[in-house]
């Protein structure tokens, strides 16, 4: 299975490791390593998280407010976001119509 990400989903992971970094040594890395985790269970599990709407799933990241919002199609699987879970979920819709 192939997973793609968005360039704006590889922006907010980046920041989000730098957010985190700066908050303290390591747990940038430590944040990185879960969003891998997520990715991982998602290639192994595509349809096992619910649905955010009708072609797009959240995937939460462990120990972080954070969720990986998603589409399947076949062995293909788009990344469009890394999501806050405290923000708007009305910011993402944009990158769910035009995926």
């Amino acid at each position: 299975m192939t997973v793609r990400i968005v360039a704006a989903a590889e922006r907010e992971l980046r920041e989000a490791i730098d957010q985190y970094n700066e908050q303290r040594p390591g747990l940038g890395f430590e944040f990185a390593v879960a969003v891998r985790l997520a990715f991982d269970r998602i290639v192994d599990f595509p349809e096992a998280w619910p649905a955010f709407s009708r072609r797009t799933r959240r995937c939460l990241v462990g120990g972080f407010p954070y969720g990986v919002l998603y589409q399947h199609a076949g062995a293909d699987t788009l990344v469009l976001a890394i999501m806050h879970l405290r923000r708007a979920p009305v910011r993402w819709k944009d990158r769910i119509r035009d995926a």
